[in-house]
């Protein structure tokens, strides 16, 4: 079924165009994924195709019978309302039965539950709460009766989120899901249930993302807005950057046979007479859009630094049995650890665990209920936050860079001005004198980056980069961080970014506890997965390993655990089984329909309490192993 057709449509931001007579087609189950540079005009195409801003020229047409459902990168609700009201807006007799009935669980009133379960037994919407519940699970959102007005912009961006993924499943309608950035303040595990949730939904998609491991799990094409036009790629992310690798260099060829064609037209322009022939007048008519092709500039701009980097002397940071709360929440029970040079770590765990604040005690902008963080005299923090570039006033993009440094100083001597600096990051010099307020959100990001680097820093620390990024400048971003001779600090849930980047993790498992894995993210991923599997088999009784890991000796020789330990890896895999076998009993009681609300109440507690322990024991359960 053809859902979308778009003619020969054009936007332009002020004087700047943006695209021009850009021509496509959705159908029912494409799944599409845009990539475009910042500020080139990808989320205005979005909004444009859900009918929130209009083409200067073209038209669009959308199928009758398709509705259109926008989740924006940064969504609005309404600030007045609770959750629930935000979350269930549907006027439909069952939408409202759910929603009577998850603010009465939420707010404990016994009376107003006992009418919702009524309520839902009689429109049989049992089937429809549970997948409500699932996304509200999955997506952490609970306090339904809290108003949004409250809560953080992570927590806005998934309620909003709930609200779009609810709303897809709702009804037997024909969907187009445009999204932008979804992946934005959601921690790894949300993204990939939510990978796993949108691959099954037959869903028409068309997203901006910057997750290429979330880009590849849901999307099937890839569609590049460039220089206002619009290149199409079947296949995944690695097909794309080769295939476009191969229509770069044709287009260059292509453009040195124009530039040269340009100059032997343009001598002859020069030497014809005024009086023209017919043959001639076509001739010149035809210059006018060769000299246009001739100065298309078909260049990649890159980002190459040479960073001369402030010398990092002998002592790097140092944290010795550090802890640290807020109120009951423990952030760090006595962690102990010292940097080495040139070390690049990932920092990674659930939101709410404490990671900002980790960042925070490093650098000294909090301070540290006991314990001591030592600090190398050489040490300079560059610090890129999730909150982005704090001003007091709005500033030109020249102006701020230069109210940082006149110059930037480059490794084999010399240096470069503010406005070369800022020609690097991408800026362009009549962009350089835009006001910084009129920057695109990823344009913010970018030079938010800019001012960190611009200070010289030997400890970078990134808290969530990749947010608002465009993939073209984190490709870039990616290969200068490789070249970062000092330290590297990230917090991302970009498991791609991570995975190019960091040796090791730094596992934030909740309860002021942090595990140092050996290895990046998916390799993090893989081990706990067989850890999950082993449990299940052992549980199912197809597990029959043939030695437990403490009698395998390493290297023909024996190992050096102690009896104890070995004593408490063999305990630990009985009750991690025991623990598996609990969980799954308590999820299968949750699922029961008509479940009395105090029995539910006590189900969801225990199952949380289990699911806590489960995860603490498999830490435990690693530690041994890889000391074995």
């Amino acid at each position: 079924m053809h859902y979308c057709s778009v003619e020969k449509i054009s936007k332009s931001y002020g004087i700047q165009p943006l695209f021009e007579e850009l021509s496509f087609h959705i159908n029912e189950g494409d799944r599409i994924a845009l990539i475009a540079k910042n500020g080139t005009g990808k989320s205005t195409l979005l909004k444009i195709l859900a009918g929130k801003e209009h083409p200067e020229a073209g038209k669009i047409w959308m199928h009758k019978e398709v509705t259109v459902i926008f989740f924006e990168q940064n969504p609005s609700l309404e600030e007045d309302k609770t959750v629930a009201e935000n979350i269930f807006f549907h006027d439909h007799p069952v939408m409202k039965a759910i929603q009577q009935y998850e603010f009465a669980v939420a707010t404990d009133h016994a009376e107003e539950l006992e009418q919702a379960i009524s309520k839902m037994d009689e429109l049989q919407a049992w089937d429809a709460d549970a997948k409500v519940k699932q996304i509200l699970s999955k997506l952490n959102i609970k306090h339904l009766d809290k108003p949004v007005g409250i809560l953080s912009g992570g927590q806005q961006k998934r309620v909003a989120l709930a609200k779009t993924l609810i709303d897809i499943g709702f009804g037997n309608k024909k969907v187009l899901l445009i999204m932008d950035e979804p992946t934005n303040h959601l921690d790894v595990e949300m993204v990939e249930w939510m990978e796993n949730y949108l691959s099954r939904e037959n869903t028409t998609l068309l997203l901006v993302t910057h997750d290429r491991y979330f880009l590849d799990t849901v999307c099937q094409e890839i569609w590049e807005l460039e220089r206002g036009r619009l290149y199409t790629y079947q296949g995944d992310y690695a097909n794309y950057l080769e295939r476009k690798s191969a229509r770069m260099e044709s287009e260059l060829a292509t453009a040195a046979k124009t530039k040269n064609l340009y100059r032997r037209e343009l001598e002859w322009m020069r030497k014809q007479p005024r009086a023209r022939t017919v043959k001639s007048k076509s001739r010149q008519d035809r210059f006018g859009q060769i000299e246009k092709e001739a100065k298309q500039n078909y260049t990649e701009q890159t980002l190459q630094l040479q960073l001369k980097m402030n010398r990092l002397g002998g002592k790097i940071l140092e944290l010795k049995k550090v802890y640290k709360s807020y109120g009951t929440l423990p952030i760090l029970k006595g962690f102990d650890y010292t940097f080495k040079r040139g070390e690049r770590i990932g920092v990674v765990g659930p939101n709410g665990v404490g990671k900002s604040t980790f960042l925070h005690l490093l650098q000294g902008l909090e301070a540290a209920d006991s314990g001591k963080i030592n600090v190398g005299e050489t040490i300079v923090f560059g610090y890129y936050s999730q909150q982005g570039l704090q001003l007091k006033e709005d500033k030109r993009v020249i102006e701020f860079v230069k109210s940082i440094a006149e110059n930037f100083p480059l490794e084999k001597g010399g240096s470069l001005t503010a406005a070369q600096f800022l020609e690097l990051f991408l800026f362009e010099p009549d962009k350089q004198h835009t006001f910084i307020s009129k920057l695109s959100g990823g344009e913010k990001r970018r030079l938010h980056l800019l001012s960190v680097l611009f200070k010289n820093p030997n400890f970078l620390i990134l808290d969530e980069p990749t947010n608002d990024l465009d993939l073209p400048t984190l490709s870039v971003l990616e290969n200068f961080l490789l070249e970062f001779p000092g330290c590297l600090l990230i917090v991302s849930h970009d498991r791609y970014f991570m995975d190019r980047l960091v040796d090791h993790l730094f596992v934030f498992t909740g309860e002021g506890q942090i595990k140092d894995f050996p290895g990046n993210y998916s390799q993090y991923r893989e081990e706990k997965a067989q850890i999950n599997t082993l449990n299940k088999e052992s549980i199912s009784g197809k597990s029959n390993l043939p030695a437990s890991p403490a009698n395998i000796p390493k290297n023909g020789t024996e190992n050096r655990i102690s009896y104890k330990e070995k004593r408490e890896f063999e305990q630990l895999e009985k009750e991690m089984e025991q623990l598996a076998e609990r969980k799954d009993q308590l999820t299968t009681k949750l699922n029961e329909v008509n479940l009395p609300f105090e029995i539910l109440q006590e189900t969801a507690l225990e199952l949380e309490k289990t699911i806590q322990q489960l995860d603490q024991k498999e830490m435990r359960w690693l530690e041994l192993s890889e000391k074995i």
